[in-house]
């Protein structure tokens, strides 16, 4: 396993994913790393080691034969006591090169929905196309040639990477033949020369379950990457399919949308499937709206199955249209004549059964034409961790060096910004043995990792990027090769030549002409059938088992809340998630079951429910055909995810359907009024200010407090139940809300109760990382140390109450503003906001600013050593002592600005009450500037042009009038009572399919011209014909045989019937009457 060195972890919530491997985790602080007793014999570049714990005899060998120097040597050089006799100073210099990058993770500033229109927008006006391509459920693989390295999304040197190497050799087994082992050397030697990295969605069913266990164990590539000496380059797409097609690699299935009406339907055809769709219905629908379709090598429904995780669309340059056309015609799909030999994935897995096994099983098995060492996977073991301090010198000392080149300098500029922004990341460092032939006491060849631990990084680093467009982008996957080095040592910085290896690379991907942030718009769209499985029980399976079939039932009604699914799906998965939650109990008992093998229960359990009838087929998607993956899994225990995609209590909200925002709070139920706020925000005052005046909410229903801090037994609960014995009131639940397992008991408890609920919080504009500023932050401790007799024993007297508000602040840290109000809009639909600050005030003074940083500085360095023990205990107790009494004087001197800041309580608690009359009594409540589109998306069945229903009326009536045989009809017949709704059926669903419906999108609310030529009538039918014109010059031509409007039933006759009187007049069973001219009746285009 690669040797650990150093980890630097930036603050962070949740508990830190595994990196590299298991044995990293079991660590003793202050101890130099020791050689194991035996370790496998390795050799790079003619350098061969065969070292031990007690070496005397051995002897590391160089290319010449000389035997040179002792494994303890070597050992010394690779020890804590080389890192820390390493000293910086003006000499030291440090040479980075970025080894392996995929494409930044970009978060869109806007909603999805504007996301969506600016996308149509683009592609309407020529600037850009749309491209698609399905997302394969696997893990993120990267590949830089055998020295290069294999890495994972985080990590290097585990099974995940030896099962890509593995899958990656036989993918050229499977395309070259005989070929294979040549064009495998050709192919790392080209990856080494070029410094390039290729990325790939390795994709079996060895590593744990997604969404369903594919049939065939494969990879495919999504992104090819220059690396060179600079900013990493990334392959457009019509590149990345050359270049597959020149080594004979999978690639993905994409199609571009480069017209309005093409990019339109595709958006509504994923719409109208998001809740049923499965990989052979939705590439169908694809493949008959997209301008151009490019097959993948792999056909997801032959190598993974039906159940699709969904789709990526993003915006690319408007040329790539007429460069993919190019490269279809230069690069034919390759043949693939190759024979595979040896033995599968799943049968090395399942002949090796522990974990070091299986890495070198699947080693040795791929050959050494691909994989000539092991240094990545069995460099030198380690079982001891370095001490804190050690750590924190690695990351330090390399900010302290001078740069060699270019590269350098943008990879410390990013490491520092992350480090002085206290982004949640980590930055891990290994010893790169690929250099150990280098290593010496004044030279270190290290590697490293940058590891993100929240996406709302990735958004905080782009601002940064806006500010500063010098930035590099934080990549996903990023790994470096780091040497920090002394410079007077005589040695020189050999930086590799190296040159593109293609001509017209179109500068960073797809950008072209585009802004940079119409150039990152990117969409994911993941569908209903993948997210049952993944989300709803994978996910809530320790749910279920820790909190019982209630909790379970919450949380997957929250959950489909949140996604806006069809009140009917909605229906239907309640039932059948009730009948898998006593199922699996009744047969696990009190065991919980896998996450990594959860559909040996599952994929049985919905194929039997699916068989019941054509509604539950449809509603699960696909099931059947299990892969038993039991006897050939990975094995390693400490590597549960590498993707990040198992945290079962965490709500998802995918790209699409966004959820629905309320304006109004029903009437017909209680409200539940609560403060996500910080102890001093005013929410007990403004509880009172408003139960003082009954009546002052505009509504009948009667306001009720529960203060928390006379609640000596658990809040909510009892919340819960003052609510049920007064269902039809308003609580004010006077107590902090401060985090999402609090918000997700009240979500809970609304379910169960029926109830709305309203948060009210403290306008603030925040920092990078909490929604509340430092500004607020201090008005908060100055009204909480003027307080005196709280019946919460939080005020002037209590001697730790900094300690305390520190402790709510931090309870909101790694939110932003925009982050903290977006998830509550989309829990709760709507925000209150307590007016604080004076929007025109000073700045905060300097000494307020520098109390409080030195605070939070020492609430980190003591949470960090004892958690969530009391400020008066630890060995801070002295520190705290002083910083509190440093806060109270500091706040005392500043007062009066303290005082001139606040909006006073009269205004705040007059516009809260504003806000929350207009919710309860109006219904007028603009909820805050996010863009949603209400609709039901599954619920899409049909387009047609609606059309007054009078004037069809009129025209019927005037045509009695000159026509006996019309007038005999129509005689005992009450059309203005029967017919209440008139439509043209443009295209339907079931019988025409989903991209025919979605095609009539572009005219979506358009006004058209339909010219009315006849009525045809039987005994049980009666119908106009009818021909609709045009939108835009643009033809709208209905996709039934005959475009007609039905006009009449008969008592139990369908109206889809009507469609069948051409026939029965051809034989003399029905009348047609020719209108002639024709009347035209203008209607809209609409979707039902």
């Amino acid at each position: 396993m690669p040797h650990f060195l150093s980890l630097i972890t930036m603050p962070r919530k949740r508990k830190q994913r595994r990196g590299v491997s298991e044995e990293h985790r079991r660590v003793k602080k202050s101890k130099v790393h020791k050689l194991p007793a035996s370790l496998p014999s390795a050799s790079v570049s003619g350098f061969t080691a065969v070292v031990g714990l007690n070496s005397v005899d051995q002897t590391t060998k160089l290319g010449n034969g000389v035997q040179t120097e002792s494994a303890a040597v070597l050992s010394k050089v690779l020890s804590d006591e080389s890192l820390e006799s390493f000293t910086t100073d003006s000499s030291t210099s440090s040479l980075a090169q970025v080894r392996a990058a995929f494409y930044p993770k970009f978060e869109n500033e806007k909603s999805d929905q504007e996301v969506r229109k600016r996308m149509i927008e683009m592609v309407s006006k020529g600037l850009a196309t749309v491209e698609v391509s399905l997302k394969h459920s696997g893990s993120l693989f990267m590949y830089a040639g055998h020295e290069g390295g294999a890495y994972a999304k985080n990590s290097y040197g585990n099974i995940y990477t030896a099962v890509g190497v593995f899958v990656l050799g036989r993918m050229f087994c499977e395309a070259w033949g005989s070929q294979a082992s040549e064009k495998q050397s050709e192919f790392n030697q080209f990856l080494e020369r070029n410094r390039m990295c290729v990325s790939m969605e390795l994709v079996t069913a060895v590593l744990g379950d997604h969404g369903q266990r594919p049939r065939e164990d494969y990879v495919v590539v999504t992104a090819v990457t220059e690396l060179g000496n600079g900013k990493p380059k990334f392959y457009s797409t019509p590149d990345l399919i050359s270049f597959c097609r020149k080594w004979r690699l999978p690639s993905n299935h994409v199609w571009l949308f480069s017209t309005r009406k093409s990019v339109m339907s595709f958006f509504a055809a994923f719409d109208a499937l998001w809740e049923e769709g499965t990989a052979t219905t939705v590439c169908k629908a694809l493949e008959e709206v997209a301008d151009i379709s490019v097959p993948g090598s792999k056909d997801h429904t032959m190598v993974q199955g039906e159940i699709l995780e969904g789709l990526v669309a993003r915006i690319v340059s408007q040329g790539s249209s007429e460069h993919m056309k190019q490269v279809l015609r230069d690069y034919p799909p390759p043949p693939m004549e190759g024979v595979v030999l040896g033995s599968s994935l799943r049968e090395v897995c399942a002949a090796n059964r522990t974990g070091k096994q299986q890495i070198m099983a699947l080693l040795k098995s791929v050959g050494t034409s691909f994989c000539p060492n092991y240094l990545d996977w069995f460099g030198i073991e380690a079982s001891d961790s370095h001490s804190r301090n050690a750590d924190q010198s690695v990351l330090s000392k390399f900010l302290r060096t001078r740069p060699a080149d270019f590269s350098t300098t943008k990879l410390q500029d990013m490491v520092r910004l992350m480090t002085e922004k206290r982004y949640r990341a980590a930055f891990k460092f290994y010893h790169n043995f690929h250099k150990v032939g280098s290593a010496t006491n004044g030279s270190l060849h290290l590697k490293m990792v940058i590891c993100v631990h929240v996406d709302s990084t990735f958004k905080r680093y782009q601002k940064e990027m806006r500010d500063n467009p010098d930035l590099w982008p934080l990549y996903r996957g990023f790994f470096a090769d780091l040497n920090l080095y002394e410079s007077n040592m005589g040695r020189a910085v050999e930086l590799p030549t190296v040159t593109s290896s293609r001509s017209g690379l179109n500068g960073e991907s797809e950008k072209g002409d585009l802004a940079d942030e119409d150039a990152n718009l990117m969409i994911k769209l993941k569908l209903l059938p993948y997210m049952i499985r993944t989300f709803l029980i994978r996910n809530g399976l320790s749910i279920l088992f820790k909190k019982g079939g209630a909790a379970y039932k919450m949380y997957y009604m929250r959950q489909m809340k949140l996604w806006n699914t069809s009140a009917a799906k909605r229906r239907q998965l309640s039932k059948m998630l009730d009948e898998w939650a006593v199922y699996i109990c009744m047969k696990y008992g009190h065991k919980q079951l896998s996450l990594s093998t959860y559909l040996s229960e599952a994929e049985p359990f919905l194929e039997q429910y699916a068989k019941r009838s054509p509604k539950n087929q449809a509603l699960i998607g696909s099931a059947g055909g299990l892969v038993r993956n039991e006897d050939f899994m990975a094995i390693d225990e400490g590597i549960q995810d590498e993707e990040g995609d198992l945290e079962p209590e965490r709500d998802i909200i995918p790209s699409t359907p966004t959820p629905i925002v309320k304006e109004t709070i029903a009437k017909d139920h209680g409200l539940i009024v609560f403060f996500p706020g910080i102890p001093g925000c005013a929410k007990s005052a403004l509880c009172k200010e408003i139960l003082s005046s009954p009546g002052r909410l505009g509504d009948d229903r009667p306001v009720h407090s529960l203060m928390g801090d006379l609640i000596k037994a658990r809040y909510w609960p009892k919340v819960a139940q003052a609510y049920r014995k007064k269902p039809n009131s308003i609580m004010l639940a006077d107590k902090n809300a401060p985090n999402e397992e609090v918000w997700r008991q009240i979500e809970d408890m609304c379910l169960s109760t029926g109830a709305s609920s309203v948060p009210v919080i403290p306008d603030s504009e925040g920092t990078e990382s909490n929604p509340f500023s430092l500004d607020a932050l201090a008005v908060f401790m100055f009204r909480v140390l003027h307080r005196a007799n709280h019946p919460g024993n939080l005020d002037s007297s209590t001697p730790h109450a900094g300690y305390v508000l520190l402790k709510f602040y931090h309870l909101y840290e790694g939110k932003d503003r925009e982050e903290f109000e977006t998830e509550l809009i989309e829990r709760f639909g709507l925000i209150v906001k307590i007016p604080l600050l004076e929007p025109k005030r000073p700045p905060l003074p300097e000494t307020v600013r520098s109390t409080l940083e030195e605070g939070l500085s020492l609430y980190k360095l003591h949470s960090r050593e004892h958690r969530n023990l009391d400020s008066s205990k630890g060995q801070y107790i002295d520190k705290w002592t002083q910083w509190e009494k440093q806060l109270r004087d500091t706040l005392s001197a500043n007062s009066e600005y303290l005082n001139s800041i606040q909006v006073s309580f009269r205004v705040s608690a007059e516009k809260v009450i504003e806000q929350l009359k207009a919710i309860i009594a109006k219904g007028d409540h603009k909820a805050p500037s996010i863009s949603i589109i209400k609709r039901n998306p599954g619920a899409i069945v049909f387009a047609a042009v609606t059309l007054p229903v009078s004037e069809i009326i009129n025209v019927i009536h005037n045509l009695g009038r000159k026509d006996h045989r019309v007038e005999a009809f129509l005689r005992g017949k009450d059309l203005e009572s029967s017919l209440r709704k008139c439509h043209l059926t443009l295209a339907h669903r079931r019988k025409h399919g989903v991209a025919a419906v979605a095609s009539f999108v572009p005219f979506l609310n358009q006004k058209v011209s339909v010219a009315v030529r006849g009525l045809l009538f039987s005994k049980k039918l009666a119908a106009l014909e009818a021909d609709p014109g045009a939108v835009d010059e643009e033809k709208i031509n209905s996709k039934n045989e005959w475009p007609h409007v039905t006009v009449w039933c008969g008592e139990g006759v369908a109206a889809k019937e009507a469609s069948t009187l051409p026939q029965l007049g051809a034989q003399g069973k029905a009348t047609r009457v020719k209108i002639n001219p024709p009347i035209t009746i203008t209607g809209v285009v609409e979707l039902f």
